[in-house]
């Protein structure tokens, strides 16, 4: 059971931090792999040390606000950042923050994500005939203009990119760039791709891209210098929805076949 101050707030561990003032420098955890930065007066940036620790500690976060023992009112990860917005003792959640230990990211995502918004869930059931909460099914037609550049990138085949687009599940590992532009992780390493080096004035809305070590799907119209592999005629973002984007961090995402 956690243990809790007086009105419902985790009482922070002893022999921490306490409740001083954090540094504008920030603090290093004692494992030396994450800085704690202040962010105005009611607000945390995590500096991780990659990818798979900004996914652990988002899902770790999230988990915690769940369970009450975070107040946080927006956890957002990015590359390589988590904030944390709206905190009442950025101080104390420092403390309980040098505390925590998440998991490593595999087991963290599989212990804490978000179940897909009603949105997302619809678009899996529509493309699939069925619902559920596993990985949002986003139907592609693979047919974009770059997809013989990223073959030759990987050195296969046109189908050999595209069988290993559908066979991949991606995650999205946080949103960026526009309103509902997701940032989906899960290709190997080795599949990275370079954008364009003149970026296009205009790509479609619904276009699949890569670049650099990620996919993503644009969702409206706009300048652009990722590859296109393929289109998508599913709406991403909805001003009108809630939430708006479809695709929200730690969502499991396939890109099958349309």
């Amino acid at each position: 059971m956690n243990s809790r101050r007086a009105g419902g707030r985790p009482a922070a561990p002893e022999g921490v931090f306490g409740s001083r003032p954090v540094p504008a420098s920030g603090l290093f955890r004692k494992d030396g792999g994450m800085r704690i930065r202040p962010v105005g007066a009611h607000a945390l940036l995590l500096d991780c040390s990659d990818a798979d620790q900004v996914e652990a500690w988002r899902a770790e976060l999230w988990r915690r606000r769940e369970e009450g023992d975070l107040d946080a009112v927006e956890i957002i990860p990015a590359a390589g950042t988590v904030l944390l917005d709206g905190l009442a003792d950025p101080a104390h959640t420092t403390a309980l923050l040098s505390a925590w230990n998440p998991p490593p990211s595999a087991a963290a995502t599989s212990a804490w994500n978000p179940p897909p918004s009603a949105a997302a869930t619809s678009a899996a059931a529509t493309s699939t005939g069925s619902g559920g909460t596993g990985a949002v099914e986003v139907p592609v037609r693979y047919d974009g203009t770059d997809l013989p550049t990223v073959a030759g990138y990987w050195d296969v085949a046109v189908p050999t990119v595209v069988r290993r687009l559908i066979a991949t599940e991606f995650r999205v590992a946080f949103c960026g760039f526009a309103p509902g532009f997701a940032y989906l992780t899960g290709l190997p390493a080795g599949l990275a791709v370079p954008r364009l080096s003149t970026p296009r004035p205009r790509v479609p809305a619904g276009s699949v891209a890569l670049a650099g070590p990620y996919a993503g799907i644009y969702p409206t119209a706009s300048p652009g210098g990722w590859l296109l592999v393929g289109h998508t005629d599913l709406p991403l973002f909805d001003v009108h929805a809630d939430p708006p984007a479809r695709l929200t961090p730690g969502t499991r995402v396939r890109l099958v076949p349309a």
